[in-house]
């Protein structure tokens, strides 16, 4: 009988973790666990995840000690590459046996650069190549400086993972640098089949900032963040299932599946897989830290949720804006608080490396 996750699986989303340890990486360990099981094809990391996880981690300890008086920024970029090579090889025969439609590792540039166009194109550059690995994904913030970067590293062949994604609009911006850097990889006679993208939109981080101009007593509490991410996904439907993708299709390009971010609730008076059950539905990704995924295989409902929905999700939409939800405000201040706190949690992480090479 198949669990929750299988199901996802089956109905043609995938899940990646959310969460990286170098323990869990071993040889029967948590990770080869779950991709044994078929519960997971990908895995996501952070700075706030690396942080967490050399804090708590002993397998960090004889790394640490190697680099005992390194520049702790230097040193956390260290520990980070070698556990994202060694999760890219363990996900290499998935990505193989899949025709590079599974098996992704993602890892995030220097928040620093967010807002550097030409930073962000030559660090990329530079990481995809140093860790040689075609299962790859190199993590790109949505900002505007992001917009640009997006289809230069596309085009050189780089896989990218659009973040920070909160606004229908700014995902349909992000879903035509996609196909503008399909493009230009064709025209210069690159492979479109191994290359790939996802477009990860943040989810419970709308909901919280919705809520609050609600208040309490509102019936129309946690609904925001899924009408806004059904919304999305209508816009995915009719750019990758209609004739701007068509031509590139043909010449072997995957379509860049929207990717659910932040789907670990908040609040705890909502449902713990509010937003596994609520955004399952084919061509997209569900990223999950252990907890929720532990929830959604134990009691999470499973059928398609997306599919037909966006008519609903824009009135939904509407309704809110009636109530005085002003959406676009909204995302901007999340898309500017979203780099912030990752700047703040990849300074924490090199604080915390600095403790034990200083």
């Amino acid at each position: 009988m198949t669990n929750a996750l299988q199901q996802l699986q089956q109905l043609g989303q995938s899940i990646w973790l959310d969460s990286i340890q170098r323990s869990y990486l071993a040889p029967g360990g948590y990770l080869p666990s779950l991709l044994h099981a078929g519960e997971v094809d990908g895995l996501t990391s952070n700075p706030s995840i690396f942080e967490k996880a050399i804090g708590d981690d002993e397998a960090y300890d004889e790394q640490l000690a190697e680099l005992k008086g390194s520049d702790p920024r230097t040193a956390l970029w260290s520990l980070m590459k070698r556990d994202i090579v060694d999760a890219c090889d363990l996900f290499l025969p998935l990505y193989r046996e899949s025709s590079a439609t599974k098996g992704y590792v993602s890892i995030e540039l220097d928040p620093a650069s967010a807002f550097d166009t030409e930073e962000s194109v030559a660090e990329g550059l530079a990481l995809f190549a140093e860790l040689d690995r075609p299962n790859l994904m190199v993590k790109v913030p949505g900002t505007e400086p992001g917009l640009g970067a997006i289809p230069r590293l596309l085009a050189e062949g780089v896989n990218v993972n659009v973040t920070l994604l909160f606004s229908v609009a700014r995902y349909e911006t992000v879903a035509q640098a996609y196909l503008e850097g399909l493009r230009r990889r064709a025209d210069a006679g690159g492979d479109l089949a191994t290359l790939s993208s996802v477009a990860s939109f943040f989810v419970s981080r709308v909901d919280s900032k919705v809520d609050a101009v609600l208040g309490d007593d509102s019936p129309r509490l946690a609904t925001a963040a899924i009408a806004n991410a059904r919304a999305a996904y209508e816009s995915f439907e009719r750019i990758f299932r209609g004739p701007d993708f068509a031509e590139l299709a043909a010449a072997g390009a995957h379509v860049q599946r929207p990717l659910w971010a932040s789907t670990s609730v908040k609040n705890p008076a909502y449902r713990d897989v509010l937003y596994v059950e609520e955004l399952a539905g084919p061509d997209t990704v569900n990223t999950m830290p252990e907890k929720t995924l532990d929830a959604a295989r134990d009691h999470a409902v499973i059928e398609d949720r997306l599919s037909g929905s966006g008519g609903e999700a824009k009135q939904q939409l509407q309704r809110l804006a009636e109530q005085g939800v002003d959406l676009n405000q909204i995302t901007k201040e999340l898309e500017t608080e979203g780099v912030e706190k990752f700047v703040e949690a990849f300074e924490a992480a090199v604080a915390n490396v600095a403790e034990h090479v200083g």
